[in-house]
């Protein structure tokens, strides 16, 4: 069963993803401060559910965005 909208905004909120632009009412692109190569665009309302390449987008960013932080943190 797909994931709601709502969580997968959720779960980059813990990421420390935050939106960057909004167009329209249900387009929302996401960035992260320290992987300012990657956007995420989530398109759709928060009771929406996922499809399958949303899921996979935040997957992959949320991944990405770890790896970033990690990197960081070693001297």
């Amino acid at each position: 069963m797909p994931r709601k909208l709502r969580q997968l905004r959720s779960e980059l909120r813990r990421g420390r993803w935050s939106i960057d632009r909004q167009s329209g009412t249900s387009h929302q692109i996401w960035k992260h401060p320290l992987v300012p190569d990657r956007e995420v665009n989530l398109a759709g309302h928060d009771g929406d559910d996922a499809k399958h390449y949303q899921e996979r987008d935040v997957r992959e960013a949320l991944r990405r965005s770890r790896e970033v932080e990690r990197r960081r943190q070693q001297p």
